[in-house]
């Protein structure tokens, strides 16, 4: 969680403010009531506050205040009050250490979130903004904080046969997961170059992943298989080509805010379980007309449930967004406003964390330059 700067600036004073408080206490009640254990607190409250030189001086202070407002009483005693402050010593020692812990967990948690950013670029790299004419955006939301990676997957890629995208979901999670995504991966990066047409595509991956299930052990062996969205688009972008095995079906969103399910016209089981039978994979042909949008997501989003079990619905509340921004601005959002919308209207659908990972990827074909000029984007 991002800290405000002013909260940063002001939560450091909270030590002191309990001080501060302390002797408020101590000088408005009667002398039998002491302040000692709010004083206590205070070298507490700066162990995730301050460094260790300013909590040794906030204990410093809590105890020249405590032994100042024993004289002040005129109840300052050696053998009671000696033990007052040999207590706000303790505490100050233990406030030192659990800043030190804190400060090493820290440094640890650091080296752990750069090891998975640097594992998370070199698996699921982000795809650039533009291919061609094709703009791109692309999110990655994980269901846990410290995992920047899980199972869900997206790459696009130009090949000699156009541009080709694939979005994609491993069952599992962990590190099986991880390692059939970076499998998923590079197998479509090679046959995406090399397969002439989708259904080759999908068969020389479809192959690569029954060896893949071979090698793993268990269910992981049996039932590990991959949901995913094949696309591939025309050399000017007038159509694409999808294959949808298994994966929640994309939307196309037209330049007016309206939007299409493209669900599939004949279902098709996930890649990988061709143990269990084989399947064709049945090729659908799209127009893409300028300034129209092809959304990708995984099962993250549409799986995403509020407090009464109720499915989030793309294909209705991202329409919706797209309207009211045209009417608002008098034209629609760019690829990362969608993006960035549907990230956080899923978010306030689940009541805050995700409760799956979710990959998101957005492609879309910009209105003619002359176009441009009349509705800007």
């Amino acid at each position: 969680m991002r800290v405000l700067p002013v909260w940063s600036r002001v939560r450091r004073w909270i030590p002191a403010v309990v001080i501060a408080l302390a002797a408020l206490v101590d000088l408005l009640t009667p002398p039998t009531v002491s302040s000692a254990p709010l004083l206590a607190v205070a070298p507490v409250t700066a162990v995730s506050l301050l460094s260790p030189a300013g909590i040794v001086g906030i204990g410093l202070t809590a105890m020249l205040v405590q032994a100042g407002l024993g004289y002040v009483d005129g109840t300052y005693g050696w053998q009671d009050d000696a033990a007052v402050q040999i207590t706000l010593a303790a505490v100050t020692a233990l406030a030192i250490g659990l800043n030190r812990s804190l400060r090493t967990q820290h440094v640890s948690a650091s080296r752990a979130r750069y090891a998975a950013e640097v594992a998370q670029r070199a698996v699921l790299p982000r795809p650039p903004s533009r291919l061609g004419s094709l703009q791109i955006a692309a999110r990655y939301v994980p269901a846990e904080d410290m995992a920047l990676i899980g199972g869900d997957l997206y790459v696009v890629q130009e090949t000699p046969f156009g541009v080709r995208a694939m979005v994609g979901d491993v069952r599992g999670k962990g590190l099986s997961a991880v390692t059939a995504v970076s499998v998923d991966i590079g197998v479509f990066r090679y046959a995406a170059d090399h397969e002439p047409d989708l259904p080759s595509l999908v068969e020389c991956m479809e192959g690569a992943l029954l060896r893949e299930s071979q090698r793993r052990e268990g269910l992981d062996s049996i039932e590990g298989f991959t949901t995913a969205l094949i696309v591939q688009f025309a050399g000017d972008l007038s159509q694409f080509h999808l294959i949808n095995r298994g994966h929640p079906a994309p939307l196309l969103l037209h330049r007016d805010g309206s939007a299409r399910v493209l669900e599939p016209p004949e279902e098709a089981p996930p890649l990988g379980i061709t143990a269990l039978g084989s399947w064709k994979s049945p090729v659908e042909t799209h127009p893409f007309p300028p300034g129209a949008t092809l959304l990708c997501f995984t099962d993250g989003v549409t799986e995403a449930r509020d407090r009464a079990g109720t499915f989030f619905d793309p294909a209705d509340r991202v329409p919706r967004m797209m309207q009211s921004y045209l009417r608002q601005t008098g034209h629609l959002p760019d690829l990362t406003t969608v993006l960035d919308f549907l990230v956080r209207d899923v978010s306030r659908h689940s009541d805050g964390a995700p409760q799956d990972d979710q990959a998101l990827l957005a492609l879309h074909r910009p209105l003619p330059r002359k176009d441009l000029l009349a509705h800007p984007l």
